[in-house]
């Protein structure tokens, strides 16, 4: 098939390597998002480059222009891997087989941009990705497949995606391009009774409370990890707070009830959470035995005390 890759990033770059790898179908076009001052090419761009495939950069599609030169390559299919730019339907439906997108969730469940996050942080047991024809609405096309993987209960944002979602993506569009290729690619219908939609996790939903049960504030500090991290405060300083673990034990939520060269374990309702990783505002990430003797941490004082 004559193919066109729409995406960005590391995942953009490893899907265009693998189907090229295959040599099975023609990538005809790359498209991507324009580049950004002050930032890295986008690895995706710079992939084709060496590979002397054609590069767009459309702002929109709205223009016709754009629409007649995504028309110009004849494409059999559009892969769209990572894609945060608005596609149309006339767009979307240019190649013969139209267009298939990448979502790393079960769908109908988690539809939205932080759909690895909010999984961890509601204390799923279950996760995995979905190709699906796209439309108009937020992640609500047809499923072409679907893979489920467990969220063990340490799993962080790297462990699920890096390690689980990504790997397993990245190879499963050979299996895309064969399915399409067979000339009878599956349509399953989302169940709108199950969907959710969870908006973009950002800073502001990873503030912890420390007054929320253990489990809840594990499973936010995991699915805030790396990004965009959870966070709490001491004396009017913001900290992250990364690496953790649950531990055992009773007492008044937030107060610091030990530290050790472990790191600094903070009182919740029905546990304890031992930090071990944080970030300082302001400076780059340590232990949190370090932070702890450079803000003169004591035992019985208290986090999560902003006052400004």
């Amino acid at each position: 098939m004559r193919l066109i890759v729409m995406g960005q990033q590391a995942f953009g770059k490893d899907v265009l390597e693998k189907i090229i790898q295959k040599g099975v179908d023609e990538v005809v076009a790359v498209y991507c998002e324009p580049d950004k001052e002050g930032r890295p090419v986008d690895p995706i761009k710079e992939f084709a480059i060496e590979n002397k495939i054609s590069v767009i950069q459309p702002v929109h599609f709205k223009d016709k222009d754009t629409l007649q030169k995504l028309a110009s390559y004849k494409a059999d299919l559009m892969l769209m891997a990572f894609v945060n730019i608005f596609v149309p339907e006339l767009a979307r439906n240019t190649p013969k087989f139209g267009s298939i997108c990448f979502h790393p969730s079960l769908l109908p469940l988690h539809r939205g941009p932080s759909a690895v996050n909010w999984p961890i942080i509601m204390g799923s047991e279950k996760s995995g990705f979905s190709w699906f024809y796209p439309t108009d609405g937020l992640d609500e096309g047809d499923v072409l497949l679907q893979w489920e993987c467990p969220i063990d209960a340490n799993d962080t944002v790297i462990d699920l995606y890096f390690k689980k979602i990504y790997p397993t993506a990245v190879d499963s569009v050979l299996e895309v391009c064969d399915l399409f290729r067979s000339g009878n690619p599956p349509h399953i219908i989302q169940d709108e009774s199950l969907a959710t939609y969870e908006r973009r996790c950002t800073k502001k939903h990873a503030l912890i409370d420390w007054n929320k049960p253990v489990n809840q504030v594990y499973n936010l500090i995991r699915g805030t990890n790396p990004a965009p991290g959870a966070w709490t405060t001491f004396k009017d300083n913001v900290v992250s707070v990364y690496d953790c673990e649950k531990v055992e034990g009773d007492g008044i939520s937030g107060r610091i009830v030990d530290i050790s060269g472990q790191g600094v374990t903070v009182q919740c309702i029905g546990g304890r959470i031992l930090i071990k990783r944080v970030k300082p505002d302001a400076d780059s990430k340590q232990s949190a035995e370090a932070w702890a003797s450079m803000s003169n941490l004591s035992v019985g004082e208290h986090l999560g005390n902003l006052t400004s």
